[in-house]
Order: C-alpha cells, then structure tokens, then sequence
C-alpha cells in the first residue's frame, strides 16, 4: 500500500527507516520477507485514545493499551488529556503522564493537552510541553476535573492555536436544546438513551465551532461525529476557506441502534450510536471525503462501572473499548460497500498523521518510519473478549465475526506483534512536538 496506491513491491528497511521502495522481484542481497498475496500497509495512527494513566490505571494504564495497539496494527496513538489523574491541562501535569508512561510503551506515544473553563491562559504552556492537540468538551466530559470549555474560552484559546498551529479538537455537543418527550422513564431503553442526546446537539455544537474557525483561523477538528446532518455544512465551510476537519469511529460505521438490546450498556457510547440510517449517512460522508478519517476512541473502564448486572444507560460510564479491533471492523463494514485498502490507509493512517503534525508517519515511502503492518484480507476470527490485551474485557464486539486479520505489525522496523502476540519488550518511543517527526 503506497501513497499512490496498492502494488506489488519491495519495501527496504534499514534500521528504523524506510530505505527505499522498488519493483517487485528486483534483485536485493539482504533479508527478504514474503508475504505473498497479503497486504503491506502503513502502520495505523490511532489520534483519540483514553490510557487514563496516571490515577485511573485501573480502568486502562500505558501497558495494556499500547499492547492492544501492537496486536491490532496500531503502531503510533496519540493519549487524550482525560480520564487520568491529574488531567492534562497543565504542563506539570503532562511531565506526571509522560513520566508514568515511561518503559511501558509498546508503540509510539503522543499527548493532547485539555482546554477546560478557565485554562484557556495555559495554551502557550501547554503547546511549549509538546502536545500534538488541544482537547475540549463543549458538554459534561463525564468527570469534574474536566469541566467543559465556554465560547469565550475556545475563542481566547484558539487564537494561540491559530498562532501555534495547533489543532482545536473538540467533542461537539452542546445540551442547549432540550430533548424532545422522551419515549419512556426505563432507564434500560435504549431508545431513551438516544434520545436524550439528539443530533441537534452535534448541530448546534458544529455551528458554533465554524463560526469561531473562521473568525480565528484555528485548525478545528470535530472529533466521533455520529450523525450525518451537520456534513453539508462542513462541506460548505471548507469551500469558504474554514479550516475544519472530522473525524467517525469504528463503532458508528458497524453498530445500528436497531440492534442494540435494552440494558446493554456496553454499547454506551456518547454521543450515542444512532439509526441504521445514520451509519448509511456517515458511511456516503467517508466516501465522499465529507469525513477525513476514522479513529477509536479507545474509552474503557471497568466492567462493575457499565452497570451490565442492571443495564441503566443513564448510570452507566460510556466508552467502547476497540484498540486492537479497528482495522478489522472498518474492514467487515467497508468490504460490502466497495471501500479500497487505499481508503482505509488514507482514513486509519495517514490523514490522522497529519492532524497529529507527524511526518514521519501514515505513509509508505522512503524516509518514513517502518512502522508496518501485515494484513491478511481473506482472514477472518470470531471476537473473544477474553483474549483481547485491553485490560478489561467487556465489547459489544463479542460473539461478532470481523474479516481482515492482522499478522504482523512492524514498529520502525522493529517486529512487535504476530498472529495477536506481542512479540518484543515495550520499545515504544514518548511523541514530543508536532515537528517531532
């Protein structure tokens, strides 16, 4: 998989580097490895992540989750500044992450920092620390300590951005508009749960976020939309010179609410997954470029936490874990609707690269990292939570059968994972600045 398409050739690695990529079948005295009619793509970079590492390890910590990345062809993720302890709002803060990372990192890691109410100040700091993005919630992030941003906030804030060339990512619901009569009080209906968070939410949210883009020339990037209704007018932005950019996730582009039973909370997500619709909406978006890439939002937490005994969707956390699953899933959705391993490369890799301002990753090329990934496309395995290297086991992925399977995962030139085995010790390397690579 090159940047100008899927062929058959020969990529050399020297050392940590990609040397050179020639034809297939050219002469070359080194060590050679065939993998036949399997596809070689560009190591995956995964931009929304929660490790939750210092303060909540127990709902996921550094060794786990970048164990579950090297499994599942993830070779670089970039942290969120939440659910850890402290939130990475602060420069001092983010040396106490960086330092808990340290030695247990089997992929390549980077940081976002958090623009919460009252920081807006800290962005020069914060920016000076390293950070690849700028992390805001325009509605409860679900803990105090990361309270929402206000517009006056994002506007102080997106000015040194603009400045710094720093990207605004922002979670885009606002609870301005209250839902409508909600269909029923039983806190296990799904139905209810969807309809307390309605796409007018994400709407409103996306309206305000064009309006300050363009008034600051901040680089907005609106992270896991689940709906399709804002997308003609990002488009209609973009034509003007805005420069905004979004993301989806695995689980819109596989789940429909149809589908999904009342009290099963783990598939508590929010925004929530929507109609089946809705998943055919944001499908058209990423074909169409209206959506530029796909990322997890890998947000875990223990299992007594999603309440799965009493199924209350008001009560329960909201997070899917799916680190070490996504290529398969965007793969078992994509295949029926004509979708190309280039796109795939272009939504998981390399257009994420460059929202993180990372170089040297995303593509196949020489010059790049050899962060690598072997995948076969004819393979096929059945979910077993059990087996997964999240640190706790709970999916609504369980029982389901995804196509793609990943064999090998190369981190710059460095075999880490076969077959769902990690195969070296934690060589990942700690992300600092966006001119880093």
């Amino acid at each position: 998989m090159l940047p100008h398409g899927c062929e058959p050739a020969m990529v050399i690695v020297c050392g940590e580097r990609i040397e050179a990529v020639v034809g297939h079948g050219e002469s070359f005295s080194g060590e050679v490895m065939d993998v036949g009619e399997m596809v070689v793509m560009p190591g995956l970079v995964d931009t929304h992540v929660h490790i939750n590492e210092p303060g909540r390890t127990t709902w996921e910590g550094f060794e786990t989750a970048t164990k579950a990345a090297a499994a599942g062809g993830v070779t670089t993720l970039v942290d969120m500044p939440l659910n850890s302890s402290p939130v990475t709002t602060t420069a001092d803060a983010l040396a106490v992450k960086r330092a808990a990372s340290v030695g247990k990192c089997f992929v390549d890691v980077g940081f976002h920092g958090g623009l919460i109410h009252g920081n807006a100040g800290r962005m020069t700091e914060l920016c000076d620390a390293g950070v690849l993005g700028m992390k805001a919630f325009l509605v409860h992030s679900g803990i105090d300590e990361f309270p929402a941003a206000v517009e006056s906030d994002l506007l102080e804030a997106m000015k040194v951005l603009s400045q710094r060339g720093v990207p605004l990512l922002a979670h885009a619901e606002v609870d301005w508009t209250p839902p409508d009569v909600l269909p029923n009080e039983d806190p296990r209906s799904y139905a209810r749960y969807v309809a307390t968070r309605p796409p007018v939410w994400e709407i409103q949210a996306i309206e305000m976020l064009i309006r300050l883009s363009e008034e600051t020339g901040c680089w907005v990037h609106v992270v896991h939309l689940a709906t399709e209704k804002p997308l003609p007018m990002l488009v209609a932005a973009r034509k003007r010179g805005v420069k905004i950019t979004v993301e989806t996730c695995p689980h819109y582009l596989f789940f429909t609410a149809e589908e999904i039973p009342d009290g099963g909370t783990q598939y508590k997500c929010a925004p929530p997954i929507r109609a089946a619709e809705t998943r055919e909406g944001l499908w058209k978006g990423l074909l169409n470029g209206a959506i530029d890439m796909i990322a997890s939002d890998h947000s875990p937490c223990p299992p007594e936490m999603k309440l799965l005994d009493v199924g209350n969707f008001g009560k329960a956390w909201g997070g899917i874990c799916s680190l070490q699953l996504g290529l398969g899933i965007v793969w078992t959705q994509g295949e029926k609707r004509g979708v190309c391993v280039e796109q795939i490369a272009e939504w998981m890799s390399g257009f994420p690269a460059k929202l993180a301002g990372l170089k040297q990753k995303g593509a196949i090329a020489a010059g790049k990292d050899a962060d690598l990934v072997v995948w076969d496309l004819a393979g096929a395995a059945t979910i077993k939570g059990d087996e997964l290297h999240h640190r706790h086991k709970v999916t609504p992925y369980e029982g389901e059968t995804l196509h793609g399977l990943v064999r090998k995962t190369f981190l710059r030139g460095q075999l880490i994972a076969q077959d769902g085995v990690v195969m070296s010790p934690p060589t990942g390397k700690l992300l600092s600045g966006r001119s880093n690579a």
